[in-house]
């Protein structure tokens, strides 16, 4: 017979009643403290430095010139730090777990059915921050989508196969009249001419297929389509002059790759003297000149239609697409 003494109780019962049992727990969550304070230092620290720079944007392009650019911008640049916060603290935990609950000898490790404060916390920190995410994803998105009653510049987008025309309006909507107008061509790229601190309406519209207007550093584009859609955006203001290649972000056909135009940022003085110049008859070439600009695009050049005799079948020396 084997003594009542000799008797083998489990080892996570025995574990579970030591006297320190107790003061584990209270060093463990002294540690799960520390990790968030720093945590939430790290976090402190890396919004007060510029981040974007140093990170190259965390993908997001830089140098946005508009100033919905520059929110959506901040808001991603601040997603990014809010992700690597909180996988840095995920991080901490599992190799925390891992390095204290490692297997020790043979004796068998605390069991234990639930840990109440472990799942409120993975219960609430996702709610809180997909809550604070969507709350200023929403106020990002509500800026960009705002339009204006009466914005100060109105620029009608019309876009076809495989080249952009900008209608200076002098009004909303499909009834307005325009004022001034700038045709691209296969030899001239067009140069769509907007000030800075104003604000500028686009409604697009599509003479054949969808097409997409797009310039990288608005950092958002807009789809052109045909009918009687007219797909309308707004930019509170541009805040930095220059000249910005523009593309079409939809595949439309066999010159989609080609499809470019320029934005050209002025000051308001020059774009008026601009507009002026139009709509006394000069060209835009002309016009640009007017105020100082380079007459032709300098971020993109014109396609090479390569239409030749040899494109034709046509005899030496015969005008290209003359036919025979």
């Amino acid at each position: 017979m084997v003594a009542r003494s000799s008797e083998v109780r489990p080892t996570a019962v025995r574990h579970s009643a030591s006297p320190g049992a107790g003061g584990r727990r209270g060093r463990g969550a002294g540690r799960l403290a520390g990790l968030g304070l720093g945590a939430a230092a790290t976090l402190v620290l890396l919004t007060g430095c510029d981040v974007g720079a140093a990170f190259d944007g965390f993908g997001w392009p830089q140098g946005g010139i508009s100033a919905e650019s520059r929110k959506m911008y901040d808001l991603w640049i601040a997603s990014c730090i809010a992700a690597l916060a909180v996988g840095v603290f995920v991080w901490g935990l599992i190799f925390w777990c891992i390095i204290r609950y490692r297997k020790r000898g043979n004796e068998l490790p605390v069991q234990t059915r639930f840990n109440m404060p472990m799942e409120f916390l993975y219960t609430i920190a996702p709610i809180l921050v997909v809550s604070v995410l969507f709350y200023y994803t929403a106020v990002v998105q509500t800026d960009v989508e705002r339009r204006t009653a009466n914005p100060d510049v109105v620029v009608e987008v019309v876009a076809f196969k495989w080249n952009w025309q900008f209608n200076y309006r002098d009004g909303l909507g499909k009834d307005a009249n325009t004022v001034a107008s700038v045709l691209g061509t296969s030899d001239v790229i067009p140069v769509l001419v907007l000030p800075t601190n104003r604000t500028i309406r686009f409604e697009e519209t599509s003479k054949d297929v969808v097409h997409s207007f797009w310039v990288p550093e608005l950092l958002f584009k807009r789809d052109v389509f045909p009918g009687k859609i007219r797909n309308e955006f707004e930019i509170s203001k541009l805040v930095t002059e220059g000249a910005y290649v523009g593309r079409c972000a939809e595949l439309c056909g066999s010159y989609h790759a080609f499809m470019n135009f320029e934005l050209r940022v002025v000051s308001p003085a020059e774009y008026d003297q601009f507009l002026a110049a139009k709509q006394d008859g000069r060209s835009t070439q002309e016009a640009l000149e007017s105020i100082g600009e380079d007459p032709y695009a300098t971020t993109t050049e014109p396609f090479d239609t390569r239409r030749t005799e040899r494109n034709f079948n046509n005899a030496a020396g015969a005008p290209a697409g003359a036919g025979r």
